[in-house]
């Protein structure tokens, strides 16, 4: 993940758009493209949109994800511990039933 977070950096920085890459912006346009993602299934059956629109739908979930990356950097977060604690934290929140 570091080496993709690397290469993004550098697209970034090639064009000159690191400038407006800060925390906020970068929060701003992950919301922005989860909603551009979950436009695919307005109005349609999940198995239609994904279907008619597979490379799109990855194309948007890839978005998000590029910006998620540049947001966790922006802030020092290191996504893949976060995760695992968040994990621990439901895990937690919602242990399995022992039925």
């Amino acid at each position: 993940m570091k080496q993709l977070q690397k290469e993004i950096r550098q697209f970034t920085d090639e064009r000159g758009w690191t400038g407006n890459h800060d925390a906020r912006n970068l929060a701003i346009s992950i919301s922005l493209e989860a909603s551009e993602l979950l436009e695919h299934f307005q109005w349609q059956a999940p198995e239609d949109a994904i279907a008619l629109r597979k490379d799109e739908i990855a194309d948007e979930a890839a978005d998000v994800f590029i910006y998620l990356l540049q947001f966790a950097e922006a802030l020092g977060i290191d996504l893949e511990e976060a995760a695992r604690s968040k994990m621990k934290k439901n895990a937690s929140r919602f242990p399995v039933n022992s039925n």
